[in-house]
């Protein structure tokens, strides 16, 4: 596991050792600043020699630290070690300049003491706040493809935007395709998280940090993450055609929030099509450098709330049926435009005129996905929209209304159901799942929260109550495992007992059409 920031990514300098979420020279400056703070309580003999190596390793590390960028993670270490350089190298000095036969003056031990605890709980705070707000370690995605990405943009000129009062503003969204791709050649750029560039990824992360009331700085690892895709990489050869995965992130969330999962999928086969829904997500960057910031906002009446979440689940299920019509579109080449932020030359074949997915999309096998309120407009969409075949529900409660009865297979995921849950969630999944006429599957997955469906394992704090308890990278692989062995099960017609595969996971129930009721 290794992760390079975008400045200095061929030489390494910033590459991130494994399990502790700092790179070299941040390593070595908290080994330096420690060995400042422990020099002075080691014999004479070698007190000279580890203050003068551990001066040199710490000014050294800050040094290229301050060329390559200082994350506040580091703030205390460098305050620690300043703190102790002086103290270190005053007796060492001293002691150079002492007439022979004059004895070197040293603090007492019991006043030393309380300084160096002091520094040595400055430096370890450093670590401690690097591992709880890394900067994200994307897991490998463990398909035989590699993966590429591209980011659309497309208007509805039959749709008016519901969020503005302009009568000819048309609803626009903002799609990121994940798919199949040829291996890259070595060194080739890994794309951003977050966004097409380093600063639309700081807008975004600055949207989501304070949509959720935490001071971005917190987070400001976040967009110097780079993921496994490279952006237009060529389609994979084959002429193989993939069942494509539509998905909706939840409340506030944006298309990149279940980027480990998308490029598993993508890895396996698939071809994964994440929404922005403007006004909604937090941030949305469209093509001419506008940001659209969250309308959205919760009035704490329960039932007010939950009107007015029927009807953002109904614009984000319209807006799942038009990108569906899109990427038909797509696949028959009807869409003229290269992708967004992309050159013509990479976005689209010059020689042959085609999109390089034209042909290459299958979708008739269409599957509605989506997380939290995503969710809920994923089972909206497949109610209304027969071309989804099939649909994911990732702890998405069921708004809007609960007819016409769902004809899809349907795969939820919960997090555990406890006494704070909204007893309501329950009932009206199950109501969803039991008048499905198609057999569907609810599997709750002990150990997981609500942001265990997403990416938030990989850059929040590892608190069981925020993120779940399945780990940064055990969360990510729990929920591709799933979805892939429904997907796989549902669209390719796969051997295998399939329920058995998802009980492996969790409590699974099974609601058969033919089941009495």
């Amino acid at each position: 596991m290794c992760h390079r920031v975008r400045r200095f990514e061929d030489g390494g300098v910033t590459e991130t050792i494994a399990g502790l979420s700092m790179s070299l020279p941040e390593f070595l400056a908290v080994l330096g600043a420690v060995a400042l703070v422990v020099a002075r309580w080691l014999p004479p003999a070698a007190r000279p020699r580890v203050t003068m190596a551990a001066g040199a390793v710490f000014v050294l590390s800050v040094v290229v630290l301050g060329v390559v960028g200082i994350r506040w993670q580091l703030l205390p270490v460098l305050a620690g070690g300043a703190v102790a350089l002086p103290f270190a190298l005053s007796p060492l000095l001293r002691t150079l300049r002492r007439r022979p036969g004059r004895r070197a003056w040293r603090a007492r031990w019991w006043l030393a003491l309380p300084g160096s605890v002091a520094c040595l709980g400055l430096i370890a705070a450093g670590p401690v706040a690097a591992w709880a707000f890394p900067v994200p370690v994307f897991p490998g995605p463990s398909g035989s493809f590699a993966v590429g990405t591209r980011v659309m943009q497309w208007t509805d000129p039959n749709r008016p935007e519901s969020f503005t009062a302009d009568p000819d503003d048309r609803r626009t969204v903002v799609v990121q395709l994940w798919y199949p791709a040829q291996k890259s050649p070595a060194g080739a750029q890994r794309a951003q998280y977050l966004g097409r560039t380093e600063q639309e990824a700081r807008t975004v992360s600055a949207a989501l940090a304070r949509a959720v009331g935490l001071p971005g700085f917190l987070v400001d690892g976040v967009p110097q993450a780079r993921t496994h895709a490279v952006f237009n990489a060529p389609v994979a050869g084959g002429g193989e055609r993939f069942p494509v995965v539509l998905f909706s992130p939840g409340a506030g969330g944006v298309r990149t929030q279940n980027t480990a999962w998308a490029e598993e999928l993508a890895s396996h086969g698939y071809v994964v099509a994440a929404l922005d829904h403007p006004y909604d997500s937090a941030a949305v960057v469209l093509d001419d450098g506008r940001t659209i910031r969250a309308a959205t906002a919760s009035t704490g009446d329960r039932d007010a709330d939950q009107e007015l979440a029927a009807g953002w689940t109904a614009v984000r299920a319209a807006d799942l049926g038009f990108v569906l019509t899109q990427l038909e579109g797509l696949d028959r080449d009807a869409i003229a435009a290269p992708p967004v932020g992309s050159d013509p030359s990479t976005g689209r074949d010059p020689l042959a005129g085609r999109d390089p997915l034209a042909g290459r999309l299958d979708t008739g096998r269409a599957v509605a996905t989506g997380h939290s309120m995503g969710g809920a407009a994923a089972l909206q969409a497949a109610r209304q929209d027969p071309r989804f075949a099939a649909v994911i529900d990732l702890d998405g409660y069921p708004h809007g209304p609960a007819a016409p009865a769902l004809h899809q297979p349907v795969l939820a995921l919960t997090q555990a159901i406890t006494p704070s849950t909204d007893p309501r969630y329950l009932p009206r999944l199950t109501e969803a799942l039991a008048s499905d006429s198609a057999t569907s599957y609810r599997l709750t997955v002990p150990g997981a929260t609500h942001l265990t469906f997403m990416d938030g394992p990989l850059y929040l704090p590892p608190v069981p109550s925020i993120v779940g308890s399945l780990g940064r990278t055990g969360s990510p692989r729990v929920v591709a495992a799933t979805t892939l062995a429904f997907l796989d099960a549902t669209l390719r017609h796969a051997p295998g007992d399939l329920p058995g595969a998802l009980s492996a996971y969790g409590s699974l129930s099974v609601h058969r059409p033919d089941a009495p009721r």
